[in-house]
């Protein structure tokens, strides 16, 4: 009896000094989000920091228990090493970074571990490693194989004929969030989130991408089928631009911009998410965080002292309070000089003109067929509010006399006068 109760103590502190472990390991994981993942994946959790709304992926839901890529079955919880291996090697094409890099792997587990406390899937289920077969060496007999399993499963429908998406029959995605992906290039395995490797390949035939409409083909395909694929997606890789000599990149870059004339709205996405025009033209909340209502609708403030105090333009097709109304001379002459359509000119900051007047007419002309694109969304925009002589003359002699730089102050809120059911409380 005396052996039992001995047994029951040393159980009893064994379980104690786990417990206290985990707890200091999740401490040790809060203090590194906070530091370091918040501002994209936000404090609660949920993918939506300060800079999420500028991210295209958008950070991950840590809320919801999805993850896309795993060594688990489609629609299961990931294995802690999955975790791990997310924030150690980073997410490749992304802005997640190779945190291993900066940390140490007790920092890794216990990055891993905190962010395991945003979703209670992880206490109530179990994650279930898929079952592997054997690897399948790269050979032209394989590749061979896999081009005909490419052709089976119908792989060119999002990748294209030839992993470049460019023939693709399906190009519109969107994820189980609502934001708008693109299927992954598989001529640039480079920019491979979960890996290049062939293994790394078949995992995502095998467990899919939660949360995308990349599925599991796991019943679809026999292990070794899908062994060939990832052989035969490996053999798709062109030349990065870093091996290629002069020619190639001229030639390169010539089929690059033939793909953009023929896409000018795509184009122009790009080059719209590139320059940043969503950060000045939406509003901000208190914490940073973007009014996702008043997307491109303007409405963020500042104070240009001591020439300005403005509110940035409604970007949407509103014919009101937007761009509606607006001919693409207008547009064009705006972006590039500055030049307003009652011909007053606008300050060279923050709104960059000077910069944009360097664009190419055709990536122009793709800026202004992607801006009459968006939605229209009602929000007047007030006048500029410029000062009275003895404060601009007094703020010209504190940045010319005394050296003093220009004060920019942003105001949190929406500025401008939406329509009622455009802003949510």
């Amino acid at each position: 009896m005396k052996q039992f109760h001995v047994a029951v103590v040393l159980l009893c502190v064994v379980l104690a000094g786990t417990a206290s472990s985990l707890a200091g390991e999740v401490s040790l994981g809060r203090t590194l989000y906070e530091a370091r993942c918040v501002q994209c994946h936000g404090k609660e959790g949920k993918g939506n920091g300060p800079a999420s709304t500028f991210l295209t992926p958008r950070p991950r839901d840590f809320t919801s228990g999805t993850f896309k890529f795993r060594s688990t079955e489609s629609g299961g919880i990931p294995t802690d090493e999955d975790i791990v291996r997310s924030i150690g090697n980073g997410l490749h094409g992304t802005s997640m970074p190779d945190w291993g890099a900066f940390v140490g792997k007790d920092s890794l587990l216990a990055l891993a571990s905190y962010v395991k406390t945003f979703s209670p899937r992880f206490s109530r289920e179990t994650p279930k490693p898929i079952k592997t077969g054997p690897t399948v060496p790269l050979s032209p007999a394989s590749i061979a194989a896999g081009e005909k399993v490419y052709k089976k499963l119908e792989c060119a429908s999002c990748h294209g004929n030839d992993g470049r998406c460019n023939d693709a029959i399906a190009a519109d995605f969107v994820d189980d969030w609502g934001y708008k992906i693109a299927a992954t290039n598989l001529a640039e395995p480079w920019t491979f989130r979960g890996g290049r490797a062939p293994e790394d390949i078949y995992l995502r035939f095998m467990t899919g991408i939660d949360g995308t409409p990349m599925p599991s083909f796991a019943g679809s395909a026999s292990d070794r089928e899908m062994r060939d694929l990832a052989n035969y997606v490996t053999s798709l890789a062109r030349k990065p631009a870093w091996s290629m000599t002069a020619e190639e990149l001229t030639a390169f870059y010539a089929s690059l911009d033939k793909a953009a004339k023929s896409n000018p709205v795509e184009r122009g996405r790009y080059l719209a998410s590139s320059i940043g025009c969503a950060a000045c033209h939406t509003p901000m909340r208190q914490d940073g965080t973007m009014m996702e209502e008043l997307k491109f609708a303007g409405g963020q403030r500042w104070d240009l002292f001591p020439f300005a105090n403005v509110v940035s333009y409604n970007l949407t097709s509103d014919k009101e309070t937007g761009l509606g109304n607006w001919t693409d001379d207008q547009l064009k002459a705006f972006l590039t000089t500055g030049v307003r359509r009652d011909g007053s000119r606008m300050i060279p900051y923050p709104m960059p003109w000077p910069a944009l007047a360097h664009l190419t007419a055709d990536d122009l002309s793709a800026i202004v067929a992607y801006l009459r694109t968006i939605p229209p969304v009602h929000n007047a925009i007030p006048e500029p509010a410029t000062p009275g002589v003895f404060t601009y003359l007094w703020g010209k002699f504190r940045v010319l006399i005394l050296k003093e730089d220009i004060p920019i102050k942003a105001y949190a809120g929406n500025a401008g006068v939406a329509a009622q059911k455009e802003v949510q409380p």
